[in-house]
């Protein structure tokens, strides 16, 4: 049996390219260099071993601008063997819900077995879209999944995902939607001699059939009213002196620093300054037991 899986992937600004319009608080995307969201590379990898394991198709999916159609090209170029892109300037700024939403549309009237979205962005960094997707998608789903393997019967699969205490192993039936963590795969590069002509296809919310008259970014339920930049501060750390004996060293340790405060030398720098300082007194000790010896 060969698989129908779609990939939902996303353009993200380059990192330490991410800048806010400060009037609509949305990122400003235009004449930002963009890459394929980094997590979504493990989503377009995971659906190609699958395809060429079973056989089937890949399609990748995204919302966004015009220019977004350059991460379907890479997820061409990686292997998918469609890509849609839907964009319509009345879905700018649009919050996660309001995207699942729209994504739903394109996907409801395909046939699938899977749906793969990679864990979060690195925009935005809200793992949200996966799951609501899912529910506007009617679709069992499973996130934060470190290892997929079908079962025999081909209509299953086991599915294990990563908690803060350990691995999950579940089976589902298909169809489902899954999320996946980073290191599942290791993801292959695009083959940039790979030719995207007639592959990639654009779509607005007028070629969709949707039911919800005036649809728009503005039905977002959530808002960004206020951004502010977080402010840095220094910590206090405290240096062990080193000629205080095994014992003394436990005690001052387990009593976080305060009892023997006098035979420990305070930092309250910037790191920089704290490696510096740090790295004098290494170089103190050691001239020290140069000496002695």
């Amino acid at each position: 049996m060969s698989y129908r899986i779609i990939v939902c992937i996303k353009q993200v600004p380059a990192l330490g390219e991410v800048r806010i319009d400060p009037d609509t608080h949305n990122l400003v995307r235009e004449s930002v260099p963009s890459v394929l969201n980094p997590f979504d590379e493990f989503a377009i990898e995971e659906a190609v071993r699958i395809r060429e394991r079973f056989g089937g198709i890949v399609t990748a999916i995204t919302m966004g601008p015009p220019q977004a159609e350059s991460a379907l090209k890479t997820a061409v170029q990686m292997g998918a063997d469609l890509g849609f892109l839907l964009t319509d300037r009345r879905l700018a700024g649009s919050d996660t819900l309001i995207t699942a939403l729209a994504l739903s549309f394109i996907i409801n009237p395909m046939e699938f077995d899977l749906v793969i979205c990679g864990l979060e962005t690195t925009d935005s960094s809200t793992a949200q879209v996966g799951p609501e997707l899912a529910e506007k998608l009617n679709l069992f789903h499973v996130t934060y999944v470190s290892r997929l393997e079908f079962d025999h019967d081909k209509r299953h699969v086991s599915v294990t995902r990563e908690t803060d205490s350990g691995y999950q192993v579940m089976r589902s039936r298909l169809p489902l939607l899954v999320t996946l963590v980073k290191g599942i795969n290791v993801p292959r590069e695009p083959d940039t001699q790979v030719s995207v002509k007639d592959r990639i296809k654009h779509v607005s919310l007028d070629d969709l059939s949707i039911s919800i008259p005036n649809f728009s970014a503005d039905l977002s339920p959530t808002q960004v009213v206020k951004i502010e930049r977080a402010k840095t501060r220094n910590r206090a750390q405290f240096v062990i002196d080193s000629r205080l004996s095994a014992r003394d060293r436990i005690r001052m340790i387990m009593q976080g620093g305060m009892e023997q405060k006098s035979a420990a030398v305070m930092l309250d720098e910037d790191i920089d300054g704290m490696l510096k300082k740090l790295g004098d007194f290494i170089l103190q000790d050691i001239g020290g037991e140069w000496q002695r010896r």
